[in-house]
């Protein structure tokens, strides 16, 4: 049990570095339009948590509870995908630091 409170004190005092891996920008053909698609990513999860709020109130309060149970999920899912497109550039740093310890 100490051991596994010392890697997670050891984990927790790690900041994440930088990569420094530069990207190849003219390797494959559409990295551009892909960056583009990335970067609208956090917009459109704002969008389908305010489409699934609407869905959750409308079902509410017609006494629908599927589609109120629909629309919960749909926030759910839409808050979780907002906070992975914005913690994705903390997320890589962190596990590729985790993958350069492994031997």
């Amino acid at each position: 049990m100490t051991l596994i409170l010392d890697a997670l004190a050891q984990t927790a005092t790690v900041l994440p570095a930088q990569i420094d891996i530069n990207p190849n920008d003219s390797g494959l053909p559409g990295i551009a339009a892909l960056r583009t698609i990335v970067g609208a990513g956090l917009i459109l999860s704002v969008l389908a948590l305010i489409i699934s709020a609407v869905v959750w109130g409308f079902g509410a309060n017609s006494s629908n509870p599927h589609l109120a149970s629909r629309g919960k999920l749909g926030v759910l899912i839409s808050c979780g995908a907002a906070i992975i497109t914005g913690a994705a550039v903390t997320l890589i740093n962190f596990f590729w630091n985790v993958g350069q310890t492994v031997s």
